[in-house]
């Protein structure tokens, strides 16, 4: 971060010293790893004084000279800051060294087996020391570092912030969760190694929460082996970043994670909105059709037409809605009907049947269908009973004078849809036209029914023989008044 920081001040000379110091620290980790190794022959004095503390003294003295240096000219405090924290690092590793750690650490030849990658000697800077500009992040998140080394934690996130990231840090898994249950990320990277709850269980945690799982993750560790990365891969990992991190490739993965998490959410947000919107259409469709009908549709039925042997049929008019039309203004008729109707539609829900349609000031609905019941004729009178008494309320709530009058008739109708554009459920028979015929030859304020219908219900309803009357295209009916229910027994 140093050099791209010379380089895009254009300060060569601090620059070049800075690839000169990476490039003999990167060295030195490989003359160390290559001492590690199992297979190699355990290093000797000469050698670990040869090959370690003479390097390590020359790259010391490079690094106080710069750090140095940067005091004398009021560099950057960031610098400043950065050049001490190389130096004391060196300094420990040093120490480290001329106290026999490396004698310590080959002993046995570490029998795990398990290293830490790092360049090989004499590799070339990476692709940030080169001279050519660095690329910035197109796509910018936020993102949550979770590592229990300092050190890393603070150069990730300098990293992520010089990209343009949002930046948040956790020094360990169980804090992590804690972080991503009360905020929103759009990247995790995700140390493996870790006391108290590793990355292996962070990620299983996030794998079992629905809305955690979506999270791309990038895991991060000094483990170079297969199985780790395979492990890791198998929990949910999008990619894993092996220490130390390649700015270049970092910036790659980084950007790759951001967009495939992008793409995902617009993902998301498009199915939520297809499902909000089939719902709604759905909805719509089980305001024109039953449920069951538009079940039958939807699953591709073409032609629907179903005969019923046994249903009860009402129709329901306003008396006297055309006189009341010029006296009203189209708002005022409109809310009227609108009010009186959405009372109707809660009494059939109320009592379980189906609303047909309205025909300007005229409302059928019908008991025993789609799905067949038994008891429809005694749920069709409870509702029309229940009709009157809303009017009552209605009118003197209002202080209106709105009547109407109510018709009822049973047996057998032939149900279906009709149309293909703005489609209807509808009914047809002589059932259906002597029902509006009882409501067409009624009285105000009043349910009048045909004698099949009275007979069925008499012993569950009270009623008033109206006599015989003249019915257009079906000659002399008789017919009864429903005037209310009769005390059943038990009831007190």
């Amino acid at each position: 971060m140093l050099i791209e920081d010379a380089e895009d001040l254009g300060d060569e000379f601090f620059g070049s010293n800075m690839s000169t110091v990476l490039r003999d620290a990167k060295q030195l980790l490989g003359v160390v790893d290559d001492m590690l190794d199992r297979n190699s022959p355990i290093p000797s004095p000469e050698r670990v004084n040869h090959d370690l503390l003479f390097p390590l003294s020359h790259l010391l003295q490079n690094v106080d000279r710069l750090r140095k240096l940067a005091r004398e000219q009021d560099s950057a405090e960031e610098r400043v800051k950065d050049l001490d924290k190389i130096y004391t690092s060196i300094k420990r590793f040093e120490e480290l060294v001329g106290n026999g750690y490396i004698d310590k650490a080959t002993a046995d030849k570490r029998p795990s087996g398990k290293r830490t990658r790092t360049a090989p000697s004499g590799a070339s800077p990476t692709a940030a020391t080169q001279k050519s500009p660095r690329q910035r992040s197109v796509d910018r998140g936020r993102v949550l570092v979770v590592d229990d080394n300092e050190l890393n934690r603070n150069m990730l996130s300098r990293r992520l912030e010089r990209d343009g990231h949002e930046v948040k840090v956790a020094e360990n898994g169980r804090l992590a969760l804690e972080m991503l249950r009360g905020d929103e990320f759009d990247l995790i990277l995700l140390d493996v190694m870790m006391p108290e709850m590793d990355g292996y269980e962070v990620l299983e945690r996030l794998h079992a929460d629905d809305r955690l799982r979506g999270i791309p993750v990038i895991m991060i560790s000094a483990l170079d082996e297969l199985n780790t990365v395979v492990r890791c891969i198998e929990l949910g990992a999008e990619d894993y970043l092996p220490k130390p991190f390649d700015p270049v490739i970092l910036r790659a993965r980084i950007g790759a994670c951001l967009e495939k998490k992008k793409l995902r959410d617009r993902e998301r947000a498009y199915i939520k909105r297809l499902r909000s919107e089939q719902e709604r259409s759905d909805q719509l469709l089980l305001n024109i059709l039953p449920k069951p009908i538009a079940k039958r549709l939807k699953a591709g039925q073409r032609t629907i037409a179903d005969s019923f042997p046994d249903v009860t049929v009402l129709f329901a008019d306003l008396v006297g809605f055309t006189r009341m039309s010029e006296q009203s203004s189209p708002g005022e008729l409109v809310a009227m009907l609108n009010k009186i109707f959405s009372m109707f539609d809660l009494l059939v829900d109320k009592h379980g049947l189906e609303k047909i349609k309205t025909i300007g000031d005229e409302y059928m609905a019908a008991g025993g269908i789609p799905t067949p019941r038994e008891d429809h004729a005694e749920a069709v009178a409870e509702m029309a009973l229940d009709m009157l008494a809303v009017m009552d309320r209605f009118n003197a709530k209002r202080n209106h004078g709105v009547r109407i009058r109510v018709g009822m008739n049973c047996g057998p109708v032939t149900a279906g849809i009709i149309g293909t554009r703005k489609f209807a459920y509808d009914l047809w028979g002589d059932t259906v036209n002597i029902a509006s015929r009882m409501e067409s030859h009624g009285i105000a304020n009043s349910i009048q029914v045909t004698e099949e219908t009275y007979k069925r219900l008499r012993y569950r309803f009270s009623f008033q023989r109206r006599g015989i009357i003249h019915v257009k295209g079906k000659g002399a009916l008789c017919t009864y008044f429903l005037v209310g229910r009769r005390q059943q027994p038990g009831r007190s």
